[in-house]
């Protein structure tokens, strides 16, 4: 009885340490971009790198060590185990360190070097596997330690409540609530594990005004077999390369990827992508991760389609991640060369574009 108690005082003050940081870090902000080149369609962005471990998986890991935690499969010498191609097990060791968790991430080899270390910095271990080996060997070693195994691309729709509970959705339309536009034509997303778009997905059906209004679309980049599973149904598709757009894109369709809440997908080629972080450095005057890319150049087409039927309105999207961690790749042009992508003729769409 002693032990239990024990237990459950731990897995108390662990859900206090949680629950403290949310409200130390508040809400991410909504950022207006100013376009020339539209007068009567409006981009929002919802920053998401400011969380303390700066990406929107910040929202994801923490839902999951709730979910764990609730769930009982957390204690106080749990090890916490992770497959990650990089942000989401940088937050996931963050919250780690907070509890005095040992965690392990297994990554894809070609990991991002920044993204390892900041794992490291939280106090986090890292293995390198191939890429289609990250879901196996992460299994096995929380088996091997007697560990929890997160699971991301099962749990991450499972996890959070996608009826509020200051979800990323209901913060989205909150602070769009004074704009001039405050229910978007579109909101754009795209997906790692497919979470957070079934949780804006699920959320616009709640909530009979947006449904009425709101339409979802999620960007896939290449390598990735979302859009292919949108089109076709087919759940076993497989794919033998890894996206080079870290965070997203998977070779498999994941469980959490749920195609009925979304509305309309649209495949980003990954040079478009990049060219639209480098475009949008100079609207904003910071740098961001390449999903990022990928959300805006399909947020920016959707505008275009609503100019050229001069229909108003807005697109709202996510900044996913800052581009502090891809210097030396999406910001190399040695490693664009290497890649052999070219963004010259979509950094000329973009700004024949938007002005």
């Amino acid at each position: 009885m002693d032990e239990i108690c024990a237990d459950r005082l731990w897995v108390c003050e662990a859900m206090r340490r949680i629950q403290a940081d949310f409200n130390r870090s508040a809400d991410t902000h909504l950022i207006k971009a100013e376009l020339p080149g539209f007068k009567d369609q409006t981009l929002y962005l919802k920053d998401e790198s400011i969380h303390p471990s700066g990406s929107l998986k910040h929202r994801l890991a923490r839902s999951l060590y709730l979910y764990g935690l609730c769930n009982g499969k957390i204690g106080p010498d749990t090890a916490i185990v992770e497959s990650s191609s990089g942000s989401t097990a940088v937050s996931e060791a963050y919250f780690a360190k907070i509890l005095g968790l040992r965690f392990i991430a297994v990554v894809p080899k070609g990991t991002a070097q920044s993204k390892l270390d900041q794992i490291r910095f939280y106090g986090g271990e890292t293995r390198a596997v191939e890429a289609a080996d990250i879901y196996a060997e992460a299994e096995r070693t929380a088996h091997e330690l007697g560990g929890h195994y997160m699971d991301q691309f099962t749990y991450a729709e499972r996890a959070t409540d996608w009826r509020g509970n200051n979800n990323i959705a209901e913060s989205l339309f909150a602070q769009l609530e004074l704009e001039e536009h405050k229910l978007p034509d579109w909101v754009v997303m795209s997906a790692g594990t497919g979470g957070t778009s079934a949780t804006i997905g699920r959320y616009i059906r709640y909530r009979g005004d947006l449904a009425a209004k709101t339409q979802l679309c999620v960007a896939d980049p290449e390598n990735s077999v979302f859009y292919d599973h949108f089109v076709s149904g087919d759940p076993f598709l497989r794919l033998a390369t890894r996206s080079r757009i870290e965070g997203i894109g998977r070779p498999r369709v994941e469980a959490s990827f749920q195609p009925q809440v979304i509305d309309r997908m649209v495949q980003v080629p990954d040079a478009a992508s990049i060219a639209t972080i480098h475009w949008l450095e100079d609207i904003l005057g910071r740098k961001c991760g390449g999903s990022t890319g990928t959300n805006v150049w399909a947020a920016l087409h959707l505008m275009d389609e609503m100019r050229r039927a001069s229909r108003p309105g807005s697109v709202a999207t996510l900044i996913c991640d800052g581009g502090e961690r891809y210097l030396d790749t999406y910001y190399s042009p040695e490693w664009l060369a290497a890649q052999d992508l070219d963004i010259e003729p979509h950094l000329a769409t973009l700004k024949a574009m938007a002005g």
